[in-house]
């Protein structure tokens, strides 16, 4: 059965269902019943429906009265993607800068239906704001997803072994955590809260899984009780997915529940009327649905563990530190060893697989941390391209855009670089320098506590923006500790965060250039924020950014006529710092080449 042919099947049988169950649409997200980003293979119904692989969309698929229509919408990271993916003779590909799912629902269903809904990968605020627009049209949950019965081949959930993470990398053993979040709890008068997201679970706990690849999560749910003797915590998890040592590392604080015990133990926090903390932007509705039924009163609030997780303590911070070093050094030799190929020798799986050959040398390497993505050309244009073996590129003359990044116990790492491969042209070395230049002014600011990332990310864009340029994604995400590679609540974009940068935070700096059908250009490093020694006017207190990364950019690439004294030694100071880093671990013919790409400018 060739695609097309699939796509109609599937659409097809999926209106079929909805008939059978008296609804006139269905909404499909891309996401989980924690609401992830990176999913296990068992809930990827959007990929499954739609073909589009991408971390971030959704549809919306319409039946009987409001015609058979189907739409997926995708942010900027994903236009090219998703046009190459999707067949658009069954679903419009929409851009949510020009029009949200939301919005296209209520136009679409004007005159009212019944839109279908799973309530598991639905939060309770973004029901509210669906169901204010749409009206007269209404929500109606269903009780099964009915993509589920129509997939076949459904692979079955992940159940592999949990592990300890242990405190010498976490820095926080649970009893320190708990009691931390215990007191917050109790200070918002709350006696419980519900956790939902893996990676919070996972940080509180001090336990890793591989539920999602590149994640180290075990997707489950988890509640945090106070108690006159201090918190108790629930695990629901699947027994047989903990070993002794594991409940030994979790201790006598923690009950392991069997996942099917969850349903029931909403019900007693119900009828013990007390009041529960959930998150209403990433808390399922039918948890929310659960609760409420049973009488409990909920508080809705941020996830508590957010905050805290991003905000990196000591140990954590030296890890990192220390991961980067390494991972430089890793992405170091592969940059040297690509620099010696000939141009046509090389393509876009061989080099992704050199890149991660060289990470897998670390003794302490785990994981990549994403799917590496490894651009040639044209390809490099698509924001979040994913190589597969139609699309292999050759690195011939032009640029290669190389984002990847690793697991490792003591950090997670994200860098890209682009990389000429033969003598790039004028233009190419004038697209990579304005972006070079909004790196380093956002590498290299100073700004007044409680700034929000939204308020920095114009430094980035400024000198793109002066030429008539831009790119479609945000400049910088947080950046979990041997967890998510991309974490909130803090980020740097157009449209930010309420959560203000601290220190202790960690997040990417990232802007780049999308020519679309000849390459792609993204500068990334990953940052520390710092307090600033010395108070500002009024004592006021001011935070800087430090970086963690350490590998070179690609000189070739640099106009330096284009640069201020200040920004030329920017780029000598930072490559300074590259060759102290790493060439002590590298051997004679990659020091040499560190040695010249690390040269002053």
């Amino acid at each position: 059965m060739n695609d097309q042919t699939k796509t109609s099947a599937r659409l097809s049988g999926l209106r079929d269902t909805l008939a059978r169950a008296g609804v006139d649409g269905f909404l499909v997200p891309h996401t989980d019943e924690h609401q992830s980003e990176y999913l296990p293979a068992c809930a990827e119904r959007l990929a499954w429906l739609t073909g589009f692989t991408g971390s971030a969309g959704n549809a919306v698929v319409l039946r009987g009265n409001l015609q058979d229509r189907a739409a997926i919408f995708v942010d900027g990271r994903y236009t090219l993607q998703a046009a190459n993916e999707v067949d658009d003779e069954f679903f419009e590909i929409c851009h949510i800068s020009d029009i949200s799912s939301v919005d296209w629902l209520a136009e679409a269903a004007s005159d009212g239906g019944i839109i279908g809904y799973d309530p598991w990968l639905h939060t309770r605020n973004q029901l509210r704001k669906l169901a204010d627009t749409i009206s007269p049209a209404t929500l109606q949950p269903m009780v099964d997803n009915p993509i589920d019965g129509l997939w076949e081949d459904q692979p079955a959930a992940p159940s592999g072994p949990i592990t300890a993470h242990e405190v010498e990398f976490s820095g926080q053993s649970f009893d320190e955590k708990s009691r931390r979040i215990a007191d917050s709890l109790l200070k918002d008068g709350d006696r419980a809260v519900i956790l939902t997201n893996a990676d919070s679970i996972a940080w509180l706990f001090n336990i890793r899984g591989t539920d999602v690849d590149h994640t180290p999560v075990a997707l489950c749910f988890a509640s945090l009780e106070t108690g006159e003797n201090g918190p108790l915590a629930r695990l629901f998890i699947d027994s047989g997915r903990v070993n002794d040592e594991v409940s030994a590392h979790l201790g006598e604080r923690v009950m392991q529940m069997e996942p099917g015990e969850f349903a029931r133990y909403l019900d007693s926090l119900g009828a013990e009327k007390v009041r529960i903390r959930l998150c209403p932007n990433t808390g399922a509705a039918w948890i929310y649905n659960r609760l409420e039924s049973a009488g409990a009163v909920i508080h809705e609030a941020g996830d508590p563990c957010t905050l805290p997780k991003a905000i990196k303590n000591e140990i954590e911070l030296a890890g990192t530190r220390a991961a980067h070093i390494r991972d430089g050094v890793a992405v170091t030799r592969f940059l040297a060893w690509l620099d010696a190929q000939p141009a046509g020798s090389v393509d876009e799986i061989g080099a992704a697989d050199r890149l991660e050959t060289q990470r897998r040398e670390d003794p302490k390497f785990r994981d990549l941390s994403f799917t590496t993505i490894s651009g040639a050309g044209s390809n490099g244009a698509i924001v979040h391209y994913r190589v597969n073996g139609d699309s292999n590129a050759v690195l011939e003359q032009g640029l290669y855009l190389v984002d990847s990044g690793a697991q490792y116990p003591d950090g997670t790492t994200d860098i890209t670089r682009t990389v000429a491969i033969g003598a790039p042209s004028d233009e190419m070395r004038r697209h990579f320098t304005l972006v070079l230049k909004g790196h380093i002014a956002l590498a290299s600011c100073r700004f007044p506590k409680g700034s929000r990332g939204s308020q920095l990310d114009p430094l980035a864009r400024q000198f793109l923006w002066q030429a008539g340029l831009d790119y479609d994604h945000g400049t910088g995400h947080g950046v979990g500790s041997y967890l998510a590679v991309h974490e909130g609540p803090h980020r740097i974009a157009k449209v930010g965060s309420d959560a203000p940068l601290i220190p202790g935070m960690v997040v990417s700096n990232e802007p780049g250039y999308y020519l679309e059908g000849a390459y792609g250009i993204r500068i990334e490093n990953l940052l520390e924020v710092v307090a600033l020694d010395g108070v500002g006017q009024d004592g006021r207190v001011f935070y800087g950014l430090n970086e963690l990364t350490r590998a070179p950019l690609d000189r070739r690439l640099i106009a330096k006529e284009l640069l201020t004294a200040a920004e030329i030694s920017w780029v000598d100071k930072y490559h300074a710092r590259v060759w102290a880093d790493i060439e002590p671990h590298l051997k004679d013919g990659d020091r040499t080449w560190l040695m010249a790409a690390t040269d002053s400018l």
